[in-house]
């Protein structure tokens, strides 16, 4: 955890963003028994890292959240008394795993709210939301809907060992080989569709889908190519990564291209010049539905730290 945001503040300062979030974890992070003195532990490095832009030159955010235990765990309310009564104004969401109904969401909603206020934050600490069953996939919709979750994240294995054994363990992984017979996490029926109702879910509901992880972790080519795949093919717009090797393929792959950044520019500066009537380029249409999606690759461009020429950055100013 402390490598993790080490990192962030090193890659901020060199991109002049933050370009990806640290979730500290107090779900699968503490030991059993530990959970008390882990949670501790989670508060005072979350307030370090926020304490730290006071002593730095950077007025760069850093981006720490934290997950807890599920709802249902007897952990959950001990977890959140803990970390939002200790670093409220620290986090930047509260991550909720395993959830599969919008009642567990209220349920999460009620007990943040209460601490939130109790703690003197002025504003509402987000909600994300992890999938990882085939009941939460059912109900992914509701959940999207709910107007405090800003995000829904894929929970890949442990989605697949909720089957029970239906599904093969290749599943988990990346198949280096797209003829294996073993089907992968972009092969496999079942997981190909629980993204894609994820995916769809949110971008209906105007919320933020991130994939899943990909276990290989030191192969980053293979990282490179998931991202790209789970941002090209199936509309996720962030992506987990188990290991701070994997940050920069994610973000490469996630990032626009420098050409997408240029043809956006010029779109974007010659809709002006025609007050955003509709005009031929290139000998291609563009009005008003491609203006809002050219803009929406430089702000990608500006969140992913990719270079922005002068009049790109005019116009997000």
């Amino acid at each position: 955890m402390r490598k993790s945001l080490a990192l962030q503040a090193e890659m901020s300062e060199e991109f002049g963003a933050c370009v990806f979030d640290v979730t500290l974890d107090c779900e699968d992070g503490a030991p059993v028994g530990g959970e008390i003195d882990h949670a501790h532990m989670v508060v005072a490095l979350a307030n370090q890292a926020h304490g730290a832009v006071n002593v730095r030159s950077s007025s760069i955010v850093p981006r720490v959240a934290v997950r807890v235990h599920p709802v249902g765990h007897s952990a959950f309310e001990q977890d959140v008394d803990i970390i939002i009564g200790g670093a409220a104004g620290a986090l930047c969401h509260l991550m909720i795993p395993k959830v599969e109904t919008v009642e567990e969401v209220n349920r999460a909603v009620q007990q943040v709210d209460r601490l939130v206020a109790k703690s003197g934050r002025t504003q509402t600490l987000p909600l994300h939301v992890l999938i990882e069953s085939p009941a939460s996939v059912h109900q992914v919709f509701e959940i999207a809907a709910h107007p405090r979750v800003q995000s829904l994240s894929f929970g890949l294995m442990d989605f697949v060992s909720a089957h029970g054994g239906a599904i093969p363990a290749s599943a988990m992984g990346v198949s280096a080989d797209q003829d294996s017979a073993g089907l992968d996490q972009f092969s496999h029926p079942l997981v190909l569709r629980a993204k894609l109702e994820i995916a769809s879910a949110c971008h209906a509901h105007g919320k933020v889908p991130a994939h899943s992880v990909v276990t290989e972790f030191s192969d980053t080519a293979m990282v490179l190519t998931a991202a790209s795949r789970a941002c090209r093919a199936l509309g996720f717009t962030r992506m987990w990564s188990i290991h701070p090797i994997q940050i920069r393929p994610i973000l490469e792959a996630f990032a626009p291209t420098k050409n997408e950044v240029e043809l956006a520019t010029h779109i974007m500066l010659e809709a002006g010049k025609s007050d955003w009537a509709p005009m031929s380029l290139g000998g291609k249409l563009h009005d008003r539905a491609s203006y809002r999606y050219f803009w929406q690759v430089l702000e990608r461009a500006h969140r992913t730290g990719r270079y922005l020429p002068a009049e790109a950055r005019r116009l997000l100013s």
